[in-house]
């Protein structure tokens, strides 16, 4: 019998313009889905940036969305793939769904990116732009000639065809496999897991990928090289 209980873990650094539009959209989608779902927003601190997310976050828990926010004071760390982390392990529900805060991944996709875990077919999903069905929309050719390359560098690691994807699901069974071993280094922790959790029942649903629709993107030189180095403890 499918499972219908999910956690939503969110990543955020400065997102609070594209909270409430992220938590509607995704409710909207989940409850058609008749899925009990939870929003978990692991914020890492931004002082005023941090503030207004909060207030975002309480405005919508009155209307009775069930979304929770984690504030990580920078003492206590930072950066996407450990707040994934910190997600996942607080997260409520046994089945779990990463996405980004910015709207690049839509959130009516989370019911069908979720569907194969919950219904037993994969210990672990992806939100994938390249299999039939799925795409790119408003990426300039810069950005999608280093998606490219990042791709290829990380084809022997792995089947799935689009292993820079931060949209995916996995169960908290598979999560457990690489306990004592994950590095979360950089953005790609998708990857991370898929190759440190051993995942060989791995489902890829098509995605429209899309330009973030408020607020600046976090992707510099300096996560190209994290990256790289990531990428280097995943072989050797």
């Amino acid at each position: 019998m499918a499972k219908t209980k999910l956690s939503v873990v969110v990543p955020c650094y400065e997102e609070a313009l594209n909270i409430k539009p992220l938590c509607t959209r995704l409710f909207k989608a989940t409850r058609a889905a008749k899925l009990d779902t939870e929003l978990l927003l692991v914020d890492d601190y931004s002082g005023k940036g941090t503030e207004d997310t909060k207030k975002v976050v309480e405005a919508l828990q009155k209307e009775d969305y069930n979304i929770k926010i984690i504030v990580r004071m920078p003492e206590e760390g930072k950066g996407l793939s450990s707040a994934v982390l910190l997600g996942l392990e607080k997260a409520q529900h046994d089945v779990m769904l990463v996405m980004d805060a910015d709207l690049q991944h839509e959130p009516e996709a989370v019911p069908s990116l979720a569907a194969p875990v919950l219904n037993g077919e994969a210990e672990f999903s992806v939100g994938s732009r390249n299999v039939e069905g799925g795409k790119v929309e408003d990426w300039p050719l810069k950005r999608r000639i280093i998606s490219f390359g990042a791709t290829a560098l990380a084809r022997p690691l792995t089947t799935v065809t689009d292993p820079m994807s931060g949209f995916f699901c996995l169960s908290r069974e598979t999560l457990e496999r690489g306990k004592g071993k994950l590095n979360p280094m950089g953005y790609k922790i998708g990857l991370e897991l898929v190759v440190r959790c051993k995942c060989k029942r791995v489902v890829e649903v098509p995605i429209t990928f899309r330009d973030r629709e408020a607020g600046e993107s976090k992707l510099t030189a300096k996560q190209n090289i994290l990256y790289l180095i990531h990428l280097a403890h995943l072989y050797w």
